[in-house]
């Protein structure tokens, strides 16, 4: 039998084929590690959008209630007693009302009062200077509807209603009256305007200490729902506010109340939602309540929907000493985020098959570089999720990783800027704040640090007068003041709405953060140049509180919330004096 020679390979062949196969396999690492690195930095992303999403949630809830107090301790000061009979002391009352009427008119603009002798006053804001004064004096008699302007207004009698109120048998009197402090009722539906209510109310007391009557006001949850409702969570997200019970509060995905076979409304529940995702978060949510995974909010946590796929969510939870009780939840589809990942990992592998084909060497020096700028993705990534929201990608290509570069660049700048004004948000702040602290602490020296907190008066006015353009254009104009006006180790931020915070690098003492708080003060008095302009000039101002460190906190959440106590103090001095 002939012996018979395998054919000898040639050299390239012996060359080529294995570094292919190598190379393929690089490409296919490659693309794994895109993808890991890619995820990693969305999931990481992806976390500070959701807690970004529920804590603005949360702050617009407690922006929304927190007028409130203020409200019925203006209408009822603590230490004023009741008189005997509303009459008594008709004018001191209705004044009284009328000016808290004025301090959150959108959502508190009803205040009213109720007493044992089944007497009954409320006062409803619906302009600047018109309101409607419902009144009985006698337990008997049916309510009378008067319509006054200004608040020394002469009554003009409208109506009286054919229905008798007796205001001790209203849920919000027989809570405020076995209450101690301030109650919240259930949230329940407005019969007028099928929209959500909730009614804060606190017992007043006679000169003799004993019990007299209630006080309240009504809380309208319509912005609130319009609020989350206007909301942009993802192209398949939903974002929702909801009681321990399941009642649907607002939703960015749904109705919050329904029309009834009997033609009347009713509360949607979560559980009777026909949106999937809404009933799936909720239920996991209700699940984590039950067992006691709520102590530290706000929470990130990770679900399968009922088709198995991904869900990422947060959630915070909102009590008080009145006993409310409600949970903000944000949900989205992993999907939704890992989409384009996947189509930049595919298109890096072709590019790197082609690139086999194409030119060796150069395939070579692109995975170097690929890997690289990932690993420095990676990298920044960590630091973003670590709270340092300023460090620089440093990643400049024109493909599908500088795509993804340009995203996470995108997206940390979404983090920490205000997109009108242009200055730090509220979480850079905090972040910067936070890493002054532990520097100061650990600085031999022991500095000072200051913090103002800022808020505008009568920016609504603004609004209401020349547009919501006009106030952009005024918030924009504060921001611009405040920035030229630090030195260059101070911080400026725009915490929420019309309000700003100032963080004071290397303050002397107290009097150094007084004089700067009045420096401040000053130039917020100057009339606004791009709202009014010279022939009629716009007054905006603002009232300023100041915490320095570490006389008055030695934490940021301390600090900050010394300085907006003595800012609503002096708010509230400023509205008395006027």
């Amino acid at each position: 039998m002939p012996i018979r020679f395998f054919k000898p390979l040639s050299l390239r062949l012996v060359l080529i084929v294995p570094y292919v196969v190598l190379v393929i396999a690089l490409a296919i690492a490659l693309g794994v590690l895109s993808y890991s690195a890619g995820s990693s930095a969305v999931a990481t992303v992806s976390e500070h959008l959701l807690l970004e999403t529920v804590s603005r949630i949360s702050q617009a809830v407690d922006r929304h209630i927190v007028g409130s107090s203020a409200v019925l301790e203006t209408a009822f000061p603590s230490g004023v007693p009741a008189p005997p009979s509303i009459e008594s002391d008709f004018h001191e009352i209705r004044n009284r009302f009328w000016v808290a009427t004025t301090l959150h008119t959108d959502p508190n603009n009803y205040v009213y009062f109720g007493n044992e002798a089944g007497q009954g006053l409320g006062l409803m804001r619906h302009t600047a200077e018109d309101v409607e004064l419902r009144m009985k004096l006698r337990a008997d008699e049916n309510r009378a509807i008067y319509k006054v302007s200004g608040i020394d207004g002469a009554l003009q009698f409208e109506r009286r209603e054919s229905t008798l109120f007796d205001p001790r048998s209203r849920p919000w009197y027989a809570n405020g009256k076995t209450a101690q402090g301030h109650t919240w009722t259930s949230v329940y539906i407005d019969f007028g305007t099928r929209q959500l209510l909730a009614t804060r109310a606190r017992q007043v007391l006679g000169a003799d200490g004993r019990f007299e009557g209630v006080v309240a006001t009504d809380l309208s949850l319509k912005a609130l729902n319009d609020f989350v409702g206007r909301l942009t969570v993802s192209p398949n997200g939903v974002a929702f506010i909801i009681e321990p019970d399941g009642n649907l509060i607002a939703s960015s995905a749904s109705r919050n109340v329904v029309t009834l076979p009997d033609g009347s409304g009713g509360r949607l529940n979560a559980e009777s939602s026909d949106h999937p995702l809404l009933k799936a978060a909720y239920r996991t949510v209700q699940k984590r309540i039950l067992s006691r995974d709520d102590l530290a909010l706000p929470r990130v946590f990770e679900f399968q929907a009922a088709d198995g796929s991904l869900i990422h969510a947060a959630f915070d939870r909102l009590r008080d000493d009145a006993g409310l009780d409600w949970l903000m939840i944000v949900a989205m589809p992993a999907s939704d985020f890992l989409g384009g990942v996947r189509e930049n990992v595919s298109r890096t592998i072709l590019l790197a098959s082609l690139a086999v084909l194409l030119a060796i060497s150069i395939g070579l020096s692109i995975l170097s570089w690929v890997s690289n700028d990932l690993r420095r993705l990676s990298a920044v990534a960590r630091r973003i999720g670590e709270g340092e929201f300023d460090t620089p990608v440093e990643v400049e290509r024109r493909d599908e990783i500088g795509a993804l570069a340009r995203s996470l660049a995108s997206m940390q700048n979404h983090l920490r800027t205000d997109r009108l004004t242009g200055l730090a948000n509220r979480e850079a702040f905090m972040a910067q704040l936070r890493r002054r602290i532990d520097a100061a602490q650990s600085d031999r020296r022991k500095p000072h640090l200051g913090v103002l907190f800022i808020d505008l008066n009568d920016f609504k006015a603004i609004n209401d007068k020349h547009g919501h353009a006009a106030g952009d254009r005024a918030l924009q104009e504060v921001a611009a003041r405040l920035s030229q006006n630090l030195r260059q180790n101070d911080f400026v931020a725009r915490y929420a709405g019309d309000e700003f915070v100032i963080l004071l690098g290397d303050v002397a003492d107290r009097d150094g953060l007084e004089a700067v708080r009045r420096h401040v003060d000053d130039r917020l008095r100057t009339p606004l140049e791009s709202v009014g302009g010279v022939a009629t000039p716009i007054n905006c101002g603002g009232a300023v509180g100041a915490a320095l460190y570490p006389e008055d906190a030695t934490d940021a959440e301390g600090l900050l919330k010394h300085a907006d106590r003595l800012m609503y103090v002096q708010k509230l001095d400023k509205q008395r004096f006027d």
